[in-house]
């Protein structure tokens, strides 16, 4: 390309006015990006709720804030990304052991949980004791060589348990969970990393307090204090006492474990029960030395923030129904020019006509009716016909079902010839 100088001009070989469009499109760009970067936004990513301010200092890397009752996850930070959970894991050891196991049966300590690394009760290979007696040393003071003593004697073998543990967790629903030792040591195999998700946590604690067969059993030994045993040969004694501060650390706590490894920080699960409402808090990788008291810290925020912004709620609402349009039905009136309609009715007492809900005042309910255009004969009464659904956030919280109230027959040729005899000949 040749440039020529003429006077004080200078011609480009390039033409100038084909450059044009470039330069206007640059300069758009460059006006996007003052107008995108140059100020603060105040939309919020989509799907991003905005995060209260009072829980916006959290310490965990994961928390999650549960409604025990309904299981919904009322608040959550990192609350679906698995990490070590440490002793955490023991209160699946300890209902794991409750459903499977009778506490009177006699325990032989082998040399492998009597070598478990500190926190440790102190037990010996070929000591005995008490199921029952070894599950107070494993949740009060989070002892590690009573874990694998349990879990040997239950289980068989820490292998055959830890499967005992990963049935569970995919009975209740805990699919980001993985259990290889039953006192939550660090561990990895071919399977994964021992872990779980603070949602997972959580729901593990919402099953051991409230729908477990064993969780009478399960609060009782959590929430004891301290407690005295020894060997079935009475050559030793131990008392044990409970290690979780937040049993006194705020009316109504119900029950909780602690967990410290190094890989995954100080971790806590906890659940409280005030009125008619219990929340449940599960915490992980919540700091590490010396910050021990960042999960108290943690726990007392987001139990303080459940109790002060949920409260239940009776969202019911009286739902009125027209007759549905019943194709290729007998009318009423059994004459063929008019058409064929059956009444519906909700599938509910009057005296079930409540819906109570743990809401915060910002949340909202939403009632959806859903019914086909028309039925098609035969349709008998009490027939699922529709339904009528509450949304919260999008997501269905309850669905009634709308049944039918009249029996509507068919329009057949035996009954058109006997509708025809009768009006012509009879």
């Amino acid at each position: 390309m040749e440039n020529t100088i003429k006077g004080n001009k200078v011609q480009v070989g390039f033409p100038v006015k084909k450059l044009y469009p470039i330069l206007m499109l640059l300069g758009f760009i460059f006006c996007l990006s003052i107008n995108t970067y140059g100020q603060e936004t105040t939309e919020k990513p989509e799907g991003q709720t905005e995060i209260p301010s009072e829980l916006r200092q959290l310490y965990a890397q994961s928390a999650v804030l549960m409604d025990a009752d309904s299981g919904r996850v009322l608040f959550e930070k990192n609350g679906y990304e698995q990490k070590p959970m440490a002793s955490t894991t023991k209160i699946m050891t300890l209902i794991v052991t409750l459903e499977n196991a009778n506490l009177d049966e006699i325990v032989t300590v082998s040399q492998y949980a009597a070598g478990m690394p500190d926190v440790q009760l102190g037990i010996r290979k070929d000591e005995q004791y008490r199921l029952g007696d070894l599950l107070y040393s494993l949740m009060l003071e989070s002892h590690n060589d009573s874990a694998v003593a349990i879990a040997e004697h239950v289980g068989g073998s820490v292998e055959s348990f830890a499967e005992m543990m990963n049935a569970k967790a995919r009975d209740i629903g805990c699919y980001n969970t993985y259990y290889i030792t039953p006192n939550g040591l660090d561990a990895t195999d071919e399977g994964g990393t021992h872990s779980t998700t603070a949602a997972d946590l959580a729901k593990t604690m919402r099953y051991c307090i409230t729908q477990s067969p064993k969780r009478e059993e399960f609060l009782t030994i959590t929430r004891t204090s301290s407690y005295s045993f020894g060997d079935t040969e009475g050559l030793r004694s131990f008392t044990v006492g409970n290690k979780n501060a937040f049993l006194t650390m705020m009316e109504g706590a119900l029950s909780g474990k602690t967990g410290f490894t190094n890989n995954a920080g100080y971790c806590y699960v906890g659940a409280l029960k005030r009125d008619d409402r219990t929340f449940i808090v599960a915490l992980l990788a919540c700091g590490w030395p010396n910050n021990r008291s960042y999960k108290w810290s943690d726990t007392r925020k987001l139990m303080s923030y459940g109790l002060e912004n949920y409260e239940y709620r009776d969202v019911w609402e009286e739902t009125e129904f027209c007759p549905l349009l019943v194709k290729n039905g007998i009318p009423e009136s059994g004459n063929l020019e008019d058409k064929a309609y059956t009444g519906v009715e909700l599938a509910v007492g009057s005296e079930a006509k409540h819906l109570k809900l743990l809401l915060s005042d910002e949340e909202q309910i939403s009632v959806e009716t859903n019914f086909p255009e028309e039925l098609t004969a035969p349709i008998e009464p009490g027939t699922i016909v529709g339904s009528v659904r509450y949304y919260l956030d999008g997501e269905i919280v309850q669905i009634y079902p709308v049944t039918a109230t009249d029996q509507v027959t068919p329009i057949t040729l035996p009954w058109c010839l006997k509708r025809a005899a009768k009006k012509y000949f009879l």
